[in-house]
């Protein structure tokens, strides 16, 4: 897929490995400009982790970008560790990470499940919060969870009949609470094959046209299992949100400035949540790419995010 449009690879200036509750142990590194102001990628998932290619959304020159892998994920330790990993410990973090790093506000970025940490963080600690950038905007309310569950099938049949034949018949009526069975049990032949069907389910779908390179990437052990334990572990609990959800707590952040970007053909997280976000946040504004799905690399999709970053330039 060519990414000219990205900005040029770039190594981070810093990395640090930060000591969190409950042996977790999170990656960091800074990128771009050490006096530019800050802003914070929130990964997917949960349990995605980032890569090298999230660091091309943002002019180096300008931003000074701070990148992490969230509790149990990517290079942050241990992988896929369950225990004091919920949405709370995630935002403690964030604020951890904040602190340590002598940041007073910063511009949120995220996608997906990134969009819903970043929501969740901003409306618990909304001084620090400069705006946000958000894609793919995903709310953890029960009915979009059952679509990702059963719901994609009727788009994506093909993927959805591999997710749901890994396991058998008789398991079936339970998908959510059987695969968080095998996703979680200690030995690898049974939990790994169960993340590589999770994980090659949602690469499957990620994306408006095939991509076997998005298919390629999630069914990787490392991605495929952060992914998927953690990602079940948090369906399982309600995304650990607060009572009502996000949208009954919107009113902390009514003043605060967001660009949202969603693809018209979004099948992970369809547009119908970005509208309910939208309509509860005066202050957001909403660019619906038209020939985009999920995925953040998708050609319209990454035009209009670095162009909703670029408009924060100079706000803060």
């Amino acid at each position: 897929m060519p990414r000219g449009d990205l900005f040029p690879d770039i190594g981070p200036y810093e990395t640090g490995q930060l000591p969190l509750s409950s042996n977790h142990v999170m990656y960091w590194e800074q990128v771009g400009n050490p006096n530019g102001p800050a802003v914070l990628f929130l990964h997917g998932g949960p349990g995605a982790g980032a890569g090298a290619v999230h660091r091309r959304f943002f002019d180096p020159h300008y931003w000074r970008l701070v990148i992490y892998d969230q509790r149990g994920a990517g290079r942050s330790r241990p992988l896929g560790g369950l225990e004091a990993n919920t949405t709370p410990d995630l935002v403690a973090d964030i604020e951890r990470l904040r602190r340590h790093l002598g940041i007073d506000r910063w511009l949120l970025f995220g996608g997906s499940w990134g969009s819903t940490l970043a929501l969740a963080y901003a409306q618990a600690n909304r001084d620090h919060v400069a705006g946000l950038v958000l894609r793919g905007i995903f709310l953890g309310r029960r009915q979009e969870v059952e679509w990702f569950l059963h719901g994609m099938g009727t788009i994506f049949p093909e993927a959805h009949a591999n997710f749901l034949g890994f396991l058998p018949e008789s398991e079936r009526a339970d998908l959510l609470g059987n695969y968080l069975r095998r996703l979680c049990h200690p030995d690898p032949s049974i939990h790994m094959p169960a993340a590589r069907a999770w994980s090659t389910y949602e690469g499957s779908c990620s994306t408006l046209m095939p991509s076997p390179e998005t298919v390629h990437h999630f069914a990787q052990d490392r991605t495929s299992l952060g992914l998927a334990r953690i990602e079940a572990h948090y369906f399982a609990h309600d995304l650990f949100l607060p009572k009502g959800g996000l949208l009954a707590h919107m009113d902390r952040i009514a003043h605060v400035p967001a660009e949202i970007v969603q693809g018209r053909y979004d099948m992970i997280c369809p547009p119908i949540t970005a509208f309910d976000l939208v309509a509860s946040w005066p202050m957001a504004r909403m660019t619906i790419v038209p020939d985009a799905g999920h995925s953040a690399l998708e050609p319209g999709v990454r035009r209009a995010l670095i162009a909703a970053v670029e408009r924060f330039r100079g706000t803060f």
